[in-house]
């Protein structure tokens, strides 16, 4: 595969907390890190590179401007440059994995690129849809859930998890890949590296250059916090465990 390479990043949030008309979650002030599968993503990109099996990777992230972090990490990783596809108020609200896989299927065409590595799946809503509906979108073979990758030309080897246990599969490039936890261990940034990414090129373009509509197929209707867990009950025998369980109908 001697073309260029995407890796779409998706940000997770931490100290999630409701809004208080309940119609989605604080996000305002609140630092953005990468998802950890895309940074499984990045780190296979950028191995892939080292290897000379790739050009050049084209890091990607859809979001606000705190998005330019996440590119940033991923450009001191390795990443050659960056694009920002701004996306904010209530466009980035609604924001989903269908419109996502429109947008990486836009820009897979305009940069012409012959491979498109994300991960698995964002650790909040936990959907795992965006890698297959971008390739759907492109008619592209995928190789989702992988364990191991391996380029040959213009053929893609890998190793994907699935309940049964592990399963080989051989694709042609172009082609969409999803990282899974064993596909490798990323690395640290060195602060060389930072400070060599402050100099790398982030694009900035928006979905309607992309000539995509973000208009989402979905509404929220309602969010909230889960229930607080009620307190524990200490018992001093099995009999008295069996007779609780017994009073509240478990057993």
């Amino acid at each position: 595969c001697d073309g260029r390479l995407l890796v779409a990043m998706i940000f997770f949030i931490l100290l999630i907390r409701v809004k208080p008309d309940n119609s989605g979650v604080v996000t305002d002030g609140v630092k953005h890190s990468m998802n950890p599968f895309c940074e499984i993503a990045v780190e296979e990109a950028v191995k892939l590179k080292e290897k000379k099996l790739i050009k050049e990777v084209v890091a990607v992230s859809c979001g606000p401007q705190q998005s330019q972090e996440t590119i940033r990490t991923a450009l001191a990783m390795g990443a050659d440059r960056g694009i920002h596809v701004e996306v904010a108020g209530k466009d980035y609200e609604t924001l989903g994995p269908l419109q996502v896989s429109k947008i990486m299927a836009a820009l897979a065409k305009k940069e012409d690129a012959q491979l498109i590595i994300l991960g698995k799946q964002a650790i909040d809503d936990d959907c795992n849809q965006t890698g297959q509906m971008t390739a759907a979108l492109l008619d592209w073979p995928q190789g989702t859930f992988a364990s191991e990758v391996s380029l040959d030309g213009d053929k893609v080897k890998v190793v994907r998890e699935i309940d049964g246990g592990l399963e080989t599969i051989k694709i042609s490039t172009p082609a969409v890949l999803t990282a899974d936890l064993r596909l490798n261990t990323p690395r640290y940034a060195t602060l060389p590296n930072i400070m060599k990414a402050k100099k790398k090129k982030i694009a900035n373009v928006k979905p309607a250059d992309l000539g995509v509509d973000l208009t989402s197929r979905l509404e929220v209707l309602k969010v909230e916090e889960p229930p607080q867990r009620q307190a524990g009950v200490k018992v001093e025998t099995v009999e008295d465990l069996v007779g609780k369980l017994k009073e509240t109908g478990r057993i």
